[in-house]
Order: structure tokens, then sequence, then C-alpha cells
């Protein structure tokens, strides 16, 4: 868990499967970019594409995904020097991890973070995921 003037702060980063289902979690310090834990999220990984949001643009992540022989789903941010093409139809299917995050926040204890430990909030998190799975 990070520490900010205000407080305690975590982020969740997910891989789900096609259907939006969670198949790996990683938390990390609220106060940290997305990209410093992407290749923890993605390694081993196998699927036919790995869609993400802008904030996991970078080209080593990018060589990493295509190493695995995804298609690579992310949107190049704007300032990129060199753009890269991406399937906008296929990056519509990003609301799945979206509902995803949305149905975990369901939980009162995950989405307001009681615990101070982050053994404790990830247990809970992932009981939170389990649950999601068995629905």
């Amino acid at each position: 868990m990070g520490r900010s003037r205000g407080g305690l702060s975590t982020k969740i980063h997910a891989a789900t499967e096609a259907l939006g289902l969670p198949v790996r979690l990683i938390a990390s310090p609220g106060q940290r970019n997305d990209i410093a834990f992407a290749h923890d999220l993605v390694d081993g990984i196998q699927a036919a594409a790995t869609i993400a949001d802008k904030g996991y643009d970078a080209d080593h992540l990018c060589d990493k995904i295509t190493e695995t022989g995804a298609d690579v789903v992310i949107p190049p941010k704007r300032n990129r020097k060199l753009q890269r093409p991406y399937d906008a139809d296929l990056y519509k299917e990003r609301n799945r991890i979206e509902r995803f995050f949305n149905k975990l926040k369901q939980f009162r204890r995950v989405a307001t973070r009681y615990d101070k430990l982050l053994a404790n909030f990830m247990g809970f998190v992932k009981l939170a995921a389990i649950a999601i799975w068995l629905k």
C-alpha cells in the first residue's frame, strides 16, 4: 500500500479472461504508474489478444506481449512520437474489465479499503474475485 497526504492508497491491476472473469490480481501503491507492474501482470498468460488502456502503452510491454504470440490492443498515447496502429473494434471489449472492477467494488470491504495491511486487503480482493467466479 502506498502512503500519500490523504492516507493509504492502493491500485488493483487485473488480468481477465475473455468473459471478464479474473485470472490474475496484483496490488500496487496508489502513487506508482501502471506500467511498473505490467510485466508481472502479463507474465505467463497465454492469450490471442491483450487489451489494455493507454496507461500500459510502452514499447517494452508491447514487445513482451508480441513475443507470446498475442495481438497488442493498446491505444497509443497522444504524445507518442511513432503512433502505433491498434484494432479499435477489439478495443471495445475492454469494457469487460471495467465491468469486473464494478463487480469487485460491490463488495464493501474492497471498495472502502478498511484494511491497513496489504496481505489482508488482497485476501479480501481475492475472496471477492472467487465470489465473482462462482456467480
